[in-house]
């Protein structure tokens, strides 16, 4: 499998994180979690085994949602284009 259809082991939608990237996100990412599909997911790791997901309308001091990290078997993939 060519290395470009791997989505990176670590990804975030906040814009300010080091983990970010945008083209990957454009590009569409799908994140099963313990065998699960999962679309409110804020940030993942593979290699550390979790995901940070948003705890309800709560946002912390800066106006960012509040977040809580989950562990468990993270499954990163690209969404196929129709």
């Amino acid at each position: 499998m060519p290395m470009s259809d791997t989505p990176p082991d670590r990804l975030a939608m906040d814009p300010a994180s080091p983990f970010h990237d945008q083209a990957v996100l454009d590009r569409g990412v799908g994140v099963r979690f313990n065998g699960q599909e999962r679309d409110n997911v804020e940030e993942y790791s593979v290699s550390e085994g979790w995901i940070r997901v948003q705890v309800g309308r709560s946002r912390d001091r800066r106006g960012n949602p509040m977040t809580i990290k989950v562990k468990g078997t993270v499954e990163p993939y690209f969404i196929a284009a129709d």
